[in-house]
């Protein structure tokens, strides 16, 4: 026997009209929520890309993206022990912030979009050059920290 008298339908529509109540005198304004959302991301990010910079100036090593080649030092230390590439972490993060500012699923998912090319266009072919330059010492840096976080 069930202990409910009231038909679920009643149930559903009691619910209805407390929601329409609720919304109609309680108004929220998501307008703070989203700027502070959209701050947080946009200065975690920027925390990253300036850690990512200080790390290699410190190890006195290229921060040049476009020549790996020239890395005169493997910076494991700093931010680099959570991360392989804090300032493509950083990046995707002001990317994120900007979508949440926008206040667009869509542009939102763009951000994968950036991490996904910049793995393969940028992040693996990096790997390959930091390979070749510190051998071993590279490769057990890989296995110890992950490519983004």
């Amino acid at each position: 026997m069930l202990n409910n008298k009231i038909p679920p339908i009643i149930i559903v529509l009691f619910f209805a009209v407390l929601m329409a109540v609720i919304a109609h005198y309680s108004v929220i304004d998501f307008t703070t929520f989203i700027f502070y959302v959209a701050v947080i991301l946009l200065t975690t990010g920027c925390i990253f890309c300036i850690a990512g910079v200080v790390s290699f100036r410190l190890a006195k090593t290229t921060v040049n993206p476009n020549k790996p080649d020239q890395a005169s030092a493997l910076v494991t230390t700093g931010v680099y022990k959570i991360s392989r590439n804090p300032m493509y972490v950083g990046f995707a993060f002001i990317l994120a912030g900007w979508g949440v500012w926008l206040t667009s699923l869509w542009a939102l998912l763009c951000v994968l979009g950036f991490i996904c090319y910049l793995t393969w266009f940028q992040i693996i072919p990096e790997e390959r050059a930091l390979l070749k330059i510190f051998g071993q010492g590279y490769s057990d840096y890989k296995s110890r920290v992950k490519r983004w976080l």
